[in-house]
């Protein structure tokens, strides 16, 4: 099971950034103990505090030429995580 799907790179969460905080979507099932453990193996850093916040999926509709298609988008689970003073993680380094 991998813990971390994703990191997030939104204006809002680009924000954070500056702030030492970074955002990413991770497993649903996730507690912030293992997304901390996940974080500080993953990119070599120290975690003071991981928050929490889960999704429900929204209600998406789209027109055709026969007829509306309705469905829904995943749920997801969001994790904020704040860095030791000094830490970074450089997620576009390889680019």
């Amino acid at each position: 099971m991998t813990v971390l799907k994703k990191p997030l790179v939104t204006e809002k969460v680009s924000e954070l950034n500056e702030k030492g905080k970074y955002g990413f979507v991770v497993d649903k099932t996730a507690n912030k103990v293992e997304i901390k453990r996940a974080v500080e193996k993953m990119y070599g850093v120290t975690v003071d505090k991981v928050a929490t916040m889960r999704y429900q999926g929204k209600d998406k509709s789209r027109f055709t030429k026969s007829r509306v298609i309705t469905g829904r988008a995943a749920s997801f689970k969001k994790a904020i995580v704040t860095l030791a003073e000094g830490d970074v993680i450089d997620f576009y380094g390889s680019i």
